[in-house]
């Protein structure tokens, strides 16, 4: 591996990092000697990116450090398309749009022998057979609702047509081949559920914050769908 990329790879390990990384660590991840990645945070420090930290204990990069813009490889473009054309055919139409307007951007940074890989791409997903139904219900605010954390209170028919009215606090909105849902902590079941959009008869947006933090709320989720599993 070249310095120049070992140099971002290290910046990378470390954005990606919860907490605080030990040259071994890293080392171990871009399959190098411990004493390259040593000399590699000084330099990288030398050169005023707010890295901190020591041997022995760990590194963090500082949050809110941009990057320059950065080579792709052929592969991570590749993934850039195939996500994008995924989410061009199953995504609900704000979603869609910026799909494409993501694709473009890429397209206009990247050189031009990695643009074909975009203008004429050898990875595809099959097209949409038919547009989702959504009933009445705008995808975009309800995502809205889930980064600001506030609660929703929702009308909702489930499969055999027996309604309910509850007030959820939505964690995601989660987009399958031919369905989507609303994944929410439910006030009224004490419990996670999951609500299908098209079934969504009315939604309230109100301008409650619910008492947990989103992120919570999402691993507890998680870690009870791997449970049930």
């Amino acid at each position: 591996m070249r310095r120049a990329d070992r140099l971002f790879e290290i910046l990378q390990v470390l954005r990606r990092a919860k907490g605080p990384m030990t040259a071994s660590a890293i080392a171990e991840q871009l399959e190098t000697s411990q004493r390259t990645v040593y000399r590699d945070l000084a330099a990288l420090m030398a050169r005023r990116v707010p890295i901190r930290g020591e041997a022995g204990v760990g590194y963090v990069l500082e949050r809110g450090f941009d990057l320059p813009p950065l080579m792709l490889t052929p592969s991570e473009v590749e993934a850039v398309v195939l996500g994008a054309q995924w989410v061009a055919a199953n995504a609900d139409n704000t979603l869609s749009a910026a799909a494409g307007e993501v694709l473009a951007k890429v397209a206009a940074i990247v050189p031009k022998h990695l643009r074909e890989l975009i203008d004429d791409p050898v990875v595809g997903t099959p097209p949409a057979k038919q547009r989702h139904p959504d009933g009445t219900v705008d995808l975009s605010r309800l995502r809205e609702w889930a980064r600001k954390q506030l609660k929703l209170h929702i009308h909702y028919a489930d499969a055999e047509g027996t309604m309910s009215k509850r007030t959820v606090w939505p964690i995601l909105v989660g987009y399958v081949t031919g369905v989507r849902v609303l994944v929410a902590w439910c006030e009224l079941r004490r419990d996670f559920r999951l609500f299908r959009t098209e079934r969504l008869l009315s939604v309230d947006f109100l301008d409650a914050p619910y008492t947990e933090r989103r992120s919570a709320l999402r691993r507890r989720w998680e870690a009870q769908m791997r449970h049930t599993k």
